[in-house]
């Protein structure tokens, strides 16, 4: 690409015949039209050149099905190249030529009987936008050298470099490789502990053959087409400052840095901050579905500058999961740390719907059901709408057995927590939001790992099961199933408000889509909520869910009194009525509250007779 006369078709030719790679020029489509308007020194509008892209797209298409070709396009503007590889974006590279005004109106003047006139030079240059993804090759040099410089980016050097091989980059970079593109692997090197790992990575599978394994930095670096991509795939914190202190030397403006790790928010904006001084791009980008997820297709959520996110888009599209209407499960989700906020409340969100699932199987434990049996429910419910991923493993382990033991009984209940889940539960009370039930399933897991202290004082405070009949199945399905919309609800609204607060712009109904497949929580009440949130952000407004919410009211009642007559824990489910309750209650007792806070400390309040935010302090205690 470039503007004309800079040497499209020569280069191509001969990138041609050293590739032995079909070569096309762009010029062989125009229509008449078009070249008798070029011939008379008018320049053409995007409405002439819209028939010419598509033709040419079209071609691409089908060209890409069966071999590689080399095209001679001008592709000025952005629009011109989306245009130009849609449906193939992660198969097209694109080579910008460039030069001066001088040295290419020389080089068209030279040209004889081509149908673009000199004089159309400026106007070329005036359309030109300078594409941020692509291979930039000066004219200032002779053409042997610069498509041996071509040459060496597309084959010697790679699209894309990852960073730390870990059960996750592992998968990803097999991802990555089995989508065809070329790939650079790094993990460090440490003596005795960490050696060779990339390079037996590569040995190991098939579609890694072509995958360059590296365990010295320079080098990886030096292997990668220049502007630079990178993911680093580490653990948060530490270990990826220590990461980025050894890559920084090595970047050059223009560069793109993905962190895919389980970073807090903050930390990925102060590194962009430290970034933009050198005009790196630093994307935060949030990955869910685990190692398979990560393999087959995880759940994308990138945040940061968009000019960097649209420099690697192409690459996380291809790898993402699909949704139901095969549109990739990755969305530019806003500026900042939002890539990475999103997932934290993601992770909170899924730490709810573990422990909702692990509360309906110790109510039905405690009713005498053995494991099979409650996987035999479980898989019951999945026909009656409450089907999610998480349901899925969670009736594969109930039925796992180590001879005629279930592996379940023989696991210690002590569940451990990671920093994502600490994060969200720290940020909902920066946000002011009352997302209760994240913060009760991390508890749950802090109470878990007391196993000492609860068996103790279950000796002293022995459990008592008072209940005469066990519970209705269907009855627990329902209480599960709107404890599961209000713990969606809670953690799609610390999403709006902390976007409104930090002055992101995002759309929750494109967060849900891309939570449909890949991730963790992905599940039919995810994709439910793509068309809620096309009308409202609160879940509980929607006119699709407030009718199934009033009929579910009952059971989840019903569910939590019948685990606390019968003292089993059920602290989810019952943070769920009860921040429903709460929620839902036009007059609530603040109003005594802030009696109290003003009788001790004069802190004021308002009053309903005097309206317009007036705030009064009261003399209570009379001398």
């Amino acid at each position: 690409m470039g503007v004309s006369g800079v040497g499209k078709t020569t280069i191509g030719k001969l990138l041609s015949q050293k590739t032995h790679i079909p070569f096309f020029d762009a010029d062989d489509f125009h229509s008449e039209e078009n070249i008798a308007k070029m011939r008379s020194g008018e320049a053409l509008t995007d409405e002439d050149r819209s028939d010419w892209l598509h033709k040419l797209n079209t071609m691409l298409v089908k060209q890409l099905q069966q071999d590689s070709c080399i095209l001679a396009c001008s592709a000025l503007k952005q629009s011109y190249r989306d245009t130009l590889s849609a449906n193939c974006t992660s198969q097209i590279k694109f080579i910008h030529l460039f030069g001066s005004f001088e040295k290419i109106s020389a080089q068209m003047k030279s040209r004889k009987d081509h149908f673009i006139s000199p004089s159309l030079l400026q106007s070329q240059f005036d359309a030109l936008e300078n594409p941020v993804n692509a291979i930039h090759i000066s004219i200032d040099q002779n053409t042997a050298v610069m498509v041996e410089a071509i040459h060496h980016q597309l084959f010697n050097k790679s699209e894309i470099g990852i960073i730390g091989l870990g059960v996750m980059g592992k998968s990803l970079c097999r991802n990555f490789a089995g989508h065809g593109f070329n790939i650079s692997m790094y993990n460090r090197h440490l003596q005795g502990v960490e050696e060779n790992v990339a390079v037996h990575f590569q040995q190991q599978y098939p579609e890694l053959n072509k995958a360059l394994p590296f365990d010295n930095i320079e080098s990886f670096i030096n292997s990668l087409q220049t502007p630079r991509k990178i993911i680093i795939m580490v653990n948060a914190g530490a270990a990826t400052d220590d990461v980025i202190q050894k890559i920084t030397p090595y970047l050059s403006a223009g560069d793109v840095v993905v962190d895919g790790g389980n970073t807090y928010f903050e930390d990925t904006e102060r590194r962009q901050a430290a970034f933009s001084l050198q005009d790196v791009f630093f994307i935060g980008c949030g990955i869910s579905g685990g190692e398979e997820g990560a393999l087959m297709g995880p759940s994308l959520m990138p945040g940061g500058n968009k000019a960097g996110y649209e420099m690697v888009q192409p690459y996380l599209e291809a790898i993402a999961a699909k949704d139901h209407q095969q549109n990739p499960c990755c969305t530019y989700i806003s500026e900042g740390g939002s890539g990475h906020f999103v997932k934290m409340i993601h992770n909170g969100i899924e730490y709810v719907e573990m422990q909702l699932l692990s509360e309906v199987y110790q109510v039905l434990r405690q009713n005498g059901k053995n494991p099979d049996a409650i996987a035999a429910v479980f898989e019951a419910w999945k026909k009656e709408g409450v089907d999610s991923y998480l349901l899925d493993i969670t009736i594969d382990i109930l039925k796992e057995k180590e001879g005629d033991k279930w592996l379940l009984d023989q696991i210690v209940d002590e569940a451990q927590s990671k920093g994502t889940g600490n994060w969200a539960a720290i940020e909902i009370t920066k946000q002011h939001v009352p997302a209760t039930l994240i913060a009760t399933s991390l508890y749950a897991r802090y109470e878990s790992a007391y196993k000492d202290l609860r068996v103790a004082l279950n000796a002293l405070y022995p459990v008592l099961h008072n209940a005469e009949s066990p519970i209705a199945v269907e009855l627990l399905r329902e209480a599960y199933e709107l404890a599961r919309i209000i713990n969606h609800f809670q953690g799609f609204w610390v999403i709006t408000e902390a976007f409104k607060n930090h002055g992101w712009q995002t759309n929750m109904s494109e967060i849900a889509r891309i939570w449909t497949n890949g991730c963790i929580i992905r599940s039919d009440l995810m994709q439910e909520l793509i068309t809620v949130f096309n009308t409202t952000d609160n879940m509980l407004l929607s006119d699709l869910l407030h009718q199934r919410i009033g009929q579910l009211k009952p059971s989840l009642s019903k569910a939590v009194s019948y685990a606390i007559e019968n003292e089993i824990a059920v602290p989810c489910l019952s943070e769920a009525i009860n921040a429903f309750n709460a929620i839902t209650t036009a007059q609530s007792p603040a109003n005594l509250l802030q009696a109290q806070r003003d009788y001790f400390g004069a802190h004021t309040f308002q009053r309903y007779d005097t309206p317009g935010g007036k705030f009064f302090h009261h003399q209570w205690k009379k001398s």
